[in-house]
């Protein structure tokens, strides 16, 4: 019996698994195949790269004539004797030389053997011929590598051995008359001018006047056919961005201008209204309708395109910057300050115009570092840029990455920067966020039925409509434009974060720098959202940057606004007294400036507004009575527009504390006496004092000053005669006082002018005192024509008036 044969223990594969690796197969012979193709093509690409390269270079090289030097007497007595010999026919050799000569040549041993011995002299004299070569050589003077200097070549030389061609230098004389080879591109084009015609100075500008209207006209053409159909001629903006490297220098930074703006229009009016992505591999190999092939292809031509416009722009920019001149020097480092100006503002102009399209983060990092620019237009232009993208930003995506850039630079620079950049940030558009949770878990995630859920609570069919409506809202939420509200609050918290961290720094390192008035300014902006943990040590130090001393008086008024906007939101469930900073600005009110620089009177009608009309359940009639006391002494020196914000605030406080009604009154409560040096509002009995100074306000010069101390004498009704007209009662003091500002020399309301009929009655009466006589002969003075006629009073005098002018 046989022995049993091993079974195969190994599985025969399955057709879908061979199926499948032949499938694999295929596409490995094809990706190699794809490989060997494509490095077979750059092995070519290099192969004709260098041919190439060796025709230019081959082309290029100038043709070295030979350098022949003289003969000595003996080489050419020789040479002579090697030509006669040469010449001589063979017929004179004896026929047994002839005849050893062939046998010799039939053996092998005739190429290595030595012939010496019957043929020395022969030999001898093709040795020294041998050697002649060598010492010629070593003879040969040897020459330095020279510059190269042209030749002029001459007729040539015939003798027995040939034509010997000649050539010479080019004399030094007729180098400098024409022009030379090796000459720099300025030299070339100052000699090309001068060989031209002279045009006077009228044909030059009509000249570039012409170019100009040609290139405007080309620029206008290519324009308008991009904006007519932008699907079909996009590929038109290529040829109009290579005229941004015009090289006439006549008009090269005019034209620059125009291509630089009238791209920016364009790209503003042509770019649709979502953002483009760049397709997958799996989009581009399948096979798509025309118009979307065309659309495709529009997108990717307008992208790339704008990409290409942003890095010239960027590029005029940087030379600006760094001062760099352009091998052609088509423009002047004085006009690319203009040329680098126009490029700023359309960068600026893109920034606030397409906030949704590609690339805008990168135009944010362009713009941002230039708010911080050592010239002033373009600081302020960028900045101006920027507060525009804050106020209109509504979702909060551009105002986050807007933070961020600031952030960086604001710390890459040491805190070194302007404080025009901190004042940006009041620019943002943010009034809740979410303090609560973390910024991952804002966004609400849309929770739909389970399988268990819906067989318990519905019916087949309703689980079926169920269904289909979820799959529906799933789609909706994918596809739709606009964001979610959990979405927007996620964003404003993440960039509040970024913005409070700006803050905390400079709080921290650089407490002494011009930046500390934007900090505070913006902490009391922010405050009401700023985190319940940080409130403790916020306060703590702005009261110590209060008592250091080192602060100005607006800086002063910041912190003071800062902690109130905190005590007043989350910090109500805080025991906090705030009685030193209600004692600091009672101490520094009267320090305020009376003159027209009185900008601070907006801060302090806040303070007071967040101080005692909100928090009046906190505050002391003590405390109310001796502020308005203050404040109407305070009204006596400055000008009328801070007058009438503070009477508006007194009439506030009256409203909020009715009790403060008293001092209306003459009579006093209470013992001791008003204390009006005393820097606590709490202790300075301003019970036992009146507001006297209503009565000189209601001879003020400002007709509105005057309305309202008389509205105030009266008790401040709300109805009667006594009242203010509605319009006047709903505005706030802040309002009040920006709409009397004398910010720009203004005075409202107009003064009307005086009428011609006062000022005739006025000297009509003056004439009245005078004499009649003396009258007359004024009269006869201003009519006489020169000055000729003497006036003579001595007749005119009596007697006695004469004697005392005589003892005088």
């Amino acid at each position: 019996m046989p022995p049993a044969t091993k079974r195969n223990k190994k599985r025969k594969p399955s057709f879908r698994k061979l199926l499948k690796t032949s499938n694999l197969k295929l596409e490995n012979k094809l990706k190699n195949r794809q490989f060997k193709n494509k490095s077979t093509d750059k092995k070519n690409r290099k192969e004709q790269r260098k041919i190439q390269q060796a025709i230019t270079t081959v082309s290029h090289q100038t043709i070295k004539p030979l350098e022949r030097y003289k003969k000595t007497p003996e080489e050419e007595e020789e040479d002579d004797e090697e030509e006669f010999l040469e010449s001589l026919p063979v017929d004179m050799m004896d026929d047994e030389d002839l005849e050893e000569m062939k046998a010799m040549a039939q053996k092998a041993s005739f190429l290595t053997r030595d012939l010496s011995s019957r043929f020395g002299a022969v030999h001898t004299c093709r040795k020294r011929r041998s050697e002649r070569p060598v010492a010629k050589y070593e003879k040969m003077p040897r020459k330095m590598q020279q510059e190269e200097k042209e030749l002029i070549h001459l007729l040539p030389i015939k003798d027995k051995r040939g034509l010997i061609p000649q050539s010479m230098e080019k004399p030094a004389a007729q180098m400098t008359e024409e022009e030379p080879e090796a000459a720099e591109p300025e030299d070339m084009e100052e000699e090309e001018l001068d060989d031209g015609p002279v045009l006077s100075p009228h044909e030059q500008l009509d000249l570039r006047m012409q170019k100009l209207t040609e290139k405007k006209l080309r620029i206008a053409a290519l324009g308008s056919a991009v904006l007519a159909d932008p699907h079909v001629n996009i590929k038109k903006l290529k040829e109009l961005r290579g005229m941004l490297m015009e090289t006439d220098p006549c008009i090269a930074v005019t034209v620059r201008k125009l291509v630089t703006v009238s791209l920016m229009e364009i790209f503003k009016d042509i770019v649709p209204s979502y953002r483009i992505r760049p397709l997958t591999d799996t989009e581009k190999n399948t096979k798509v309708k025309k118009e979307t092939q065309q659309l495709r292809e529009f997108e990717e031509g307008l992208v790339s395109q704008f990409k290409f416009y942003l890095e010239d722009l960027e590029q005029v920019v940087k030379d600006w910057k760094q001062k760099k001149l352009k091998s052609s020097r088509a423009v002047s480092l004085e006009c690319y300050k203009g040329l680098a100006a126009v490029a700023i503002r359309c960068i600026c102009e893109l920034l606030v115009a397409l906030p949704h399209f590609n690339f805008h983060n990168n135009i944010i990092v362009m713009v941002v570092p230039l708010m911080n620019d050592a010239d002033k237009k373009v600081s302020e232009m960028c900045c101006e840029a920027v507060r525009t993208l804050l106020k209109q930003d509504k979702m909060g995506q551009a105002s986050l990455a807007v933070v961020k850039v600031i952030s960086g630079v604001v710390k890459s620079r040491n805190y070194n920067v302007k404080p025009e950049i901190l004042k940006v940030l009041l620019s943002l558009r943010i009034k809740e966020v979410d303090m609560k949770k973390d910024a991952k878990d804002i966004a609400p995630k849309k929770t739909f039925m389970t399988l268990k859920e819906r067989k318990m609570n519905l019916s087949r069919m309703k689980r079926k409509w169920k269904k289909a409506e979820e799959k529906l809202e799933k789609e909706l939420l994918e596809v739709e434009a606009s964001e979610s509200q959990g979405l927007k609050i996620k964003l404003h918290t993440e960039t509040l974060n970024i913005v409070f961290l700006i803050y905390f720094r400079i709080l921290k390192k650089a407490q002494k720098s011009v930046l500390l008035p934007s900090v505070l300014e913006g902490l009391a902006k922010f405050a009401h959202v700023i985190n319940l943990e940080f409130f403790d040590d916020l306060l703590a130090v702005l009261h110590s940057l209060i008592l250091s001393g080192d602060l100005t008086y607006r800086e002063s008024l910041h912190c003071i606004l800062t902690s109130f906007h905190i005590l007043s939101g989350q910090g109500d469930v805080l025991n906090i007294d705030p009685l030193k900073f209600y004692s600091h600005l009672y101490k520094t009110l009267l320090t305020l400036h009376a003159g027209g620089a009185n900008e601070d009177m907006a801060i302090v009608l806040q303070c007071l507004d967040v101080m005692l009309t909100k928090r009046r359940k906190q505050v002391t009639l003590h405390r109310a009575q001796a502020f308005l006391k203050r404040l109407n002494t305070l009204a006596l020196h400055v000008l009328h527009d801070s007058a009438v914000g503070i009477l508006a605030a007194n009439r506030t406080l009256l409203h909020t504390f009715p009790k403060c009604d008293i001092l209306l009154d003459n009579e006093m409560q209470g013992s001791g006496v008003y204390l009006p040096e005393l820097d606590e509002p709490e202790y300075c009995n301003p019970q036992n004092t009146s507001l006297w100074e209503l009565h000189l306000h209601k001879r003020h010069y400002h007709p509105m000053v005057r309305r309202y101390a008389a509205h105030l004498m009266v008790g401040a009704p709300s109805e009667g005669s006594g009242a203010l007209s509605i319009d006047l009662s709903r505005r706030t003091p802040v309002q009040l006082f920006e709409d009397y500002s004398v910010k720009n020399m203004t005075f409202k309301p107009t003064i009307p002018p005086q009428s011609s009929k006062k000022k005739i009655e006025r000297f009509t009466i003056g004439q009245a005192f005078l004499d009649s006589e003396l009258q007359k002969q004024i009269d006869a003075a201003l009519q006489t024509q020169g000055d000729d006629t003497s006036l003579d009073f001595n007749p005119q005098c009596s007697p006695k008036t004469s004697m005392i002018v005589n003892t005088a």
